[in-house]
């Protein structure tokens, strides 16, 4: 049996544990380093794995657009059946926001940005299982602002030696990932 999401070009089999949506940063692409190592790693534990372009967007690097991008996330997610959002940087902020509007299973947040500036709400996320990966060197979002918001939500944080990208990282983020889909099982 397969299950027709309108907004892919392919059929998904009925059978996927659920649906993955993988949002890219500000500065980066659905084809990206990190949103493509998670992808193969939900593809390879049997969840189907959406990637929103959001670089249209992002192109004025305009904070009143972060409310269309959460849409764009929420557009992408099915209806029906389990949904994790995942995200780097930008792409973890609008995750949070997406997962109090849709249910769903779990939240995989790296390099997240707790706020904004500019932007008049701070991060915000529904109560579910949630894992956190960041760099101690990040340049862009303060390491004790995430440190803060995993504390107050007893969330995994896995803390590296690497900056905002985490480009020294990005197999240890997959593997990370692969871990927290088989946690959710």
């Amino acid at each position: 049996m397969l299950l027709r999401i309108p907004h892919l070009q392919s059929p998904i089999p009925a059978l996927m544990k659920g649906t993955v949506i993988l949002s890219h940063g500000l500065e980066s692409g659905p084809q990206a380093t990190k949103v493509s190592a998670l992808a193969e790693a939900a593809i390879a534990l049997g969840w189907a794995e959406v990637r929103p372009d959001y670089r249209d967007l992002d192109a004025t690097r305009d904070v009143r657009r972060i409310d269309a991008r959460i849409a764009r996330a929420l557009e992408h997610a099915p209806a029906q059946g389990r949904v994790v959002f995942a995200g780097s940087s930008m792409g973890a902020f609008i995750s949070g926001p997406a997962s109090i509007e849709r249910a769903c299973a779990g939240l995989f947040l790296m390099a997240l940005p707790t706020g904004i500036p500019g932007y008049p709400r701070a991060f915000s996320a529904a109560a579910v299982p949630m894992a956190l990966a960041h760099g101690w060197r990040d340049e862009l979002c303060p390491v004790d602002a995430v440190i803060e918001f995993a504390r107050d939500r007893s969330a995994a944080l896995h803390l590296v030696d690497d900056d905002h990208r985490l480009g020294a990282h990005v197999e240890y983020c997959a593997e990370l990932f692969r871990r927290f889909l088989i946690a959710l099982d």
